[in-house]
């Protein structure tokens, strides 16, 4: 009954998502989020996701880091087991703290005593492991248990010294600080708040002006540290996480922003995980501190994001090698990395810009990235999760049930329970409604109790219909976003835009009496005394509407998608084409038709339209097909049939199509090699890089295979005479894991026997090689050889010693 009490007297006074147990709101966010607890989401879209998360989700992320070690690092560590680390990574225990957060989350909308005796057990190990001074990091504990052997290469011998790289030790502490809390909130429970406490006076400890000065290398402590002053009230802990934000810079590395101190940032760069990390502290302390710098400093970054840098999906971070940004526009499609780590970083980010600025601009990009590129990273069925999500495919591409790194499936399985506290916001009098999502919610404004009730079919209608059911009657402002979708506007900073002006307008009215309301920074007010039982309709716009990127993104040009409110579309493969959708082109002045789906992809709104397929002949000209209707999904259900080809940006002309490649000797053939993965598809696609380090096509790699002999071969559909080959390599250097081969042959198969070619002339642009084969990077290597009759042929590549290799293009003639 005790514990009961703590419980509601807790989820009561907190946000989980920002204020956490602070009493005084005047030193933290202007505006305040109503916590999820308080609200209960009724709808058909975002509850039974919620619900499958603590079904489905929690469950089996528990059940892998069980079998995949994560938990038994604790157990080795807490002297419960004996042996070695038995994960991959020096962060895996931060995996384990993020579903301890998730779970914790879930547990206040779903009771689970289960759960909840697990979550005690998991703890109970937790503080076993956390060594008598608490220290918390499984890794060192283990190995010094083996005087100091297994010790991960990241970590240097001495504790903290190598976090600004690769350590991850406070990474792992940020989560834990944040589990900690949550489950303290959802439980009344203080063990592992305790544990929380212990390790972060340690770090006070050792860390400060006149001691350790190390920044964090995966920044997320801070976050963890101001939810812990919140519950705790200590401010030791708030000047700790500014004291990691302030040392940062300006002789540190762009990769974890540490290459200028945090103050004097304007750009986005490097790993976009722990940039938006970054940022939300910042926010943080800028909220509580009144500090204007940090303000100005995330503010000026947040622009540079949507002026050239995200993704219309909401995504961001463009290439694989940093996981992060690249240059101002430069977004390729395939290649797009769009963690869903960082989609839900970015969505912390843009929430806490929210409750500082009190713009919609912010919530548009949040519900942006919420209903496409953060909805991409895990599976209808709950259980399989991208990692990147990118905004085409050949195929290549699968979600997956769990990774060596599994970060974002944890993270997902922390944030899916959290989505109710995005949707309200309050600032004194005035109710702040962000997102439309059927619910029943509770929520003091102006001191006064407010019952409100929400009726919506989001995202695939914008009838709402919000039902005021206050205490007494009360005078505050409600204030209702109005999407930029919903005012012409493709999203914030002018990077997309809509290819045409539509006329229709939102419409609200108030007990069936219209409203001209006035609009302020994206939200329509309606100031008045609200009674029981009053009646607010909204009506927003949801027109099928055409997208076009700016002209200095590259990959879009001549291109165009397709939204429906929040919601970006894709043509994928079991709706088009007998599987291919890379080669349509669909006309701009093409009809857009929409309609409901109840049977496809869980139930789903889908639009129609027309178009052609494009395809190469021999002679190297380009044919098109009569129309054919072309079906489109939402990008975020797009990889739940199976792997296959997929596009946002569709074609609007032959000149930006990918068409079919033209039936050559090598498109005909069957292709194998010792490394079979659906990334084989790309060697005979006949689609040139534009250098060897071009990952906006696709390409084949031996990753992580190095110094070895490895194979591609082509088997004919009949004996072929063949008298040349062409290769372009892949090279990925200097970030990457490839890089061009040491050597290469070519052998063709007659009867049972395997022979090598007899080269005639041999072509390259940059030959290295003291073999007869040129190696050349950024562009073709080409072989002549005497003409032979073969059934196959087999193209032999010598790996580097030191890295792996890969190709883009095997031409055979």
């Amino acid at each position: 009954m005790i514990n009961h009490f703590i419980r509601m007297l807790l989820t009561t006074a907190a946000s989980l998502l920002i204020a956490g147990c602070n009493k005084n709101t005047d030193a933290d966010y202007p505006i305040q989020p109503v916590p999820f607890t308080s609200v209960k989401l009724t709808d058909n879209f975002w509850a039974p996701r919620i619900k499958k998360n603590a079904t489905v989700t929690i469950p089996i992320a528990f059940s892998y880091c069980e079998s995949s070690g994560r938990v038994k690092n604790f157990e080795i560590a807490g002297g419960l087991d004996t042996g070695t680390f038995r994960t991959i990574y020096p962060f895996d225990d931060s995996d384990v703290f993020k579903i301890i957060e998730g779970a914790s989350y879930s547990l206040q909308t779903y009771p689970d005593p289960k759960l909840d005796a697990y979550l005690d057990t998991l703890i109970w190990k937790i503080g076993l492991a956390q060594e008598d001074d608490g220290y918390l990091y499984t890794n060192r504990t283990i190995a010094e248990i083996h005087g100091g052997k297994g010790l991960h290469e990241w970590a240097s011998k001495n504790r903290w010294e190598l976090d600004s790289i690769l350590s991850h030790e406070l990474y792992n502490l940020g989560h834990l600080y944040e589990a900690a809390v949550a489950h303290y909130q959802a439980t009344g429970k203080r063990s592992l708040l305790d544990i929380a406490i212990k390790s972060a006076d340690l770090v006070i400890k050792d860390f400060g002006p006149d001691k350790v000065k190390v920044y964090p290398g995966h920044q997320v402590i801070e976050m963890g540290l101001v939810k812990l002053y919140r519950t705790t009230g200590e401010k030791k802990y708030l000047d700790l996480a500014k004291f990691f934000l302030d040392i940062r810079g300006p002789k540190g590395d762009a990769y974890n922003q540490a290459d200028k101190h945090v103050v004097e940032q304007t750009e986005a760069v490097g790993h976009a995980v722990r940039a938006t990390y970054m940022y939300s502290g910042m926010a943080d302390i800028a909220a509580i501190e009144k500090n204007n710098a940090y303000l100005n400093a995330i503010t000026r970054i947040w622009e540079d994001i949507v002026n050239g840098k995200i993704y219309l999906t909401g995504g961001i971070g463009a290439t694989g090698g940093n996981e992060g940004f690249a240059d101002p526009y430069v977004l390729p499609n395939m290649s797009a990395y769009c963690e869903t780590c960082a989609s839900i970083g970015d969505i912390f980010f843009n929430h806490r810009l929210f409750l500082l600025h009190g713009e919609g601009k912010y919530i548009d990009i949040l519900e942006k990235t919420l209903y496409n590129s953060m909805l991409s990273g895990v599976s209808l069925s709950a259980d399989r999760f991208f990692y990147p999500n990118p905004l085409e495919s050949n195929g290549q591409h699968e979600r997956q049930a769990w990774f060596g790194c599994a970060c974002c499936p944890s993270n997902v399985a922390r944030f899916v329970p959290a989505i109710p506290g995005y949707i309200y916001g309050v600032k004194k009098n005035e109710l702040y409604v962000n997102l439309y999502i059927s619910d029943e919610a509770d929520i003091s404004v102006g001191g006064r109790k407010i019952k409100l009730t929400q009726n919506a079919d989001f995202p695939w209608n914008g009838k709402v219909e919000v039902s005021v059911d206050p205490e007494v009657q009360t005078r505050f402002k409600i204030k209702l976003r109005i999407p930029g979708w919903a005012r012409n506007e493709a999203i914030p900073g002018g990077l997309y835009k809509f290819t045409d002006q539509d006329n229709g307008s939102f419409v609200v009215s108030v007990n069936g009496e219209m409203l001209t309301p006035e609009v302020n920074n994206g939200y329509a007010i309606i100031n008045r005394k609200w009674k029981k039982g009053d009646k607010v309709l909204l009506d927003l716009p949801m027109p099928v509407r055409s997208v076009v990127a700016d002209e200095r993104i590259k990959d879009d040009n001549l291109k165009m998608a397709i939204q429906r409110g929040p919601v970006i579309y894709c043509a994928e493969w079991p709706d088009n084409n007998v599987g291919n959708v890379l080669n349509l082109v669909v006309e701009k002045s093409s009809v857009f038709n929409t309609e409901f789906d109840a049977d496809l992809l869980g139930g789903t709104q889908v639009i129609k339209t027309s178009g052609r397929q494009t395809g190469k002949t021999l002679e190297g000209k380009i044919e098109t097909s009569k129309k054919e209707s072309i079906t489109m999904v939402p990008y975020a259900f797009w990889n739940n049939r199976g792997p296959g080809q997929m596009m946002v940006w569709l074609p609007t002309g032959i000149e930006s199509s990918r068409p079919l490649p033209a039936p050559t000797i090598a498109y005909r053939s069957k292709v194998s090699g010792n490394k079979m993965t659906r990334a084989i598809t790309a060697v005979n696609d006949q689609i040139v890089p534009e250098s060897s380090n071009d990952h906006s096509v696709s390409y084949y790699h031996w990753w992580p295979d190095k110094d070895q002999w490895v194979y591609l071969q082509y088997a004919f559909e009949k004996p072929e005479t063949i008298s040349r080959t062409k290769v372009y390599w892949f090279d990925d250097g200097p970030d990457g894991g490839c890089r061009i081969p040491d050597e290469w042959e070519i052998q063709y198969k007659t009867g049972d026997l395997w022979k090598p070619v007899k080269i005639v002339v041999k072509t390259g642009l940059r030959p290295v090689s003291t073999t007869n084969y040129p190696i050349t990077k950024n562009g073709w290597d080409s072989v002549i050889y005497e003409p032979v009759k073969a059934s196959a042929v087999k193209l032999n590549v010598k790996l580097n010693k030191e890295f792996s290799g890969g190709l883009y293009e095997w031409v055979v003639e």
